[in-house]
């Protein structure tokens, strides 16, 4: 009698849907990759979100600094890990508007090979100066640009928003801007800060304490609008660029092999965490909006950023090799 109890209940676990079978999501550690090194404006969003997710629903969070290849080394990691959601990637403009389109094979299509989770945060870039460089202002800096070596300016690496951002302004302007990658926005700033490297197109994150402390110089945003973090910095669009705009964004993103019931888990975990007050005005501080939403919401944001930077790079012609 006992082992037909046994078989009887064997045989209606048996019959049991999957997912009332399975362990909830998640039940293990989630990894998030980020494709610059620490000290970035990238790796400063990740850390931020992962520790609200530790302190607010208790989750095990790795935040896995994958650099090189523009971003590609740290896509394809993303793509290449089991399809389960446990591996989330902090996308880019560069990684998913950008490297598909300027490079002759960058190994992966956005449409088709990544689904969104949900947008992070939106900001501006901020061009910026070392202080011993004779520019005050923004039609100073061009000046200096219309010499015959022109100025250099450095960015977080090729095809990434800075980069973008100084490719527009060279294009509007007619200056000669020089544009020198790093290996991430914190290098950058480094050699900026350091004055190895004349002016740089920052994002907010990674130069906004620089400013503040006299360290460099800022000359303007490259956002439409004034941020309230720097009331005091004019955009480019008002000093004499009218529809100009080059803002920065990350979004989280996963393989689009990983189901939509994860997906959709993530999906509420991610904007629980980036709803909560301590993350919003951690980021505000950085001069970024918080945006969260849906996955179609972040679907559609893509694909209208997509359109106008594929733009941007047959116009100026960028090449990643």
């Amino acid at each position: 009698m006992h082992r037909r109890l046994l078989i009887r209940s064997a045989a209606a676990a048996t019959l049991l849907p999957a997912a009332a079978r399975a362990q909830p999501f998640p039940s293990k550690q989630l990894r998030i990759l980020v494709a610059t090194p620490p000290g970035g404006g990238l790796d400063l969003v990740a850390r931020i979100l992962a520790q609200e997710l530790t302190k607010s629903a208790g989750l095990s969070i790795l935040v896995e600094n994958k650099v090189g290849g523009a971003g590609t080394i740290a896509v394809r990691e993303a793509l290449r890990a089991p399809p389960d959601g446990y591996t989330i990637l902090l996308g880019t403009i560069g990684m998913l508007a950008v490297n598909p389109y300027a490079m002759k094979d960058a190994g992966y299509n956005p449409p088709t090979d990544i689904t969104p989770i949900c947008m992070a945060v939106d900001f501006s870039n901020v061009l910026a100066v070392h202080p011993d460089v004779p520019a005050r202002t923004l039609a100073d800096y061009l000046e200096l640009g219309r010499r015959p070596d022109g100025i250099d300016y450095g960015t977080a690496g090729i095809g990434s928003a800075g980069h973008l951002a100084g490719e527009l302004l060279r294009v509007r302007s007619g200056a000669r801007l020089n544009h020198v990658p790093f290996r991430g926005g914190g290098p950058a700033m480094n050699d900026l800060m350091g004055g190895h490297i004349a002016s740089a197109m920052a994002s907010g994150p990674t130069a906004t304490s620089a400013i503040r402390e006299g360290r460099i110089r800022a000359l303007a945003l490259t956002a439409a609008q004034r941020t309230p973090i720097d009331p005091d910095v004019p955009t480019i669009a008002e000093l004499g660029f009218p529809g100009y705009a080059a803002t920065n964004w990350y979004t989280l993103v996963v393989s689009s092999k990983v189901p939509r019931d994860i997906v959709d888990r993530l999906n509420t975990l991610m904007n629980g965490a980036l709803g909560a007050s301590e993350v919003r005005e951690a980021y505000a501080r950085q001069g970024m909006m918080t945006l969260g939403g849906t996955v179609d919401d972040a679907a559609a944001y893509i694909a209208r950023e997509t359109t106008v930077w594929k733009k941007v790079i047959a116009d100026a012609g960028i090449r990643m090799e």
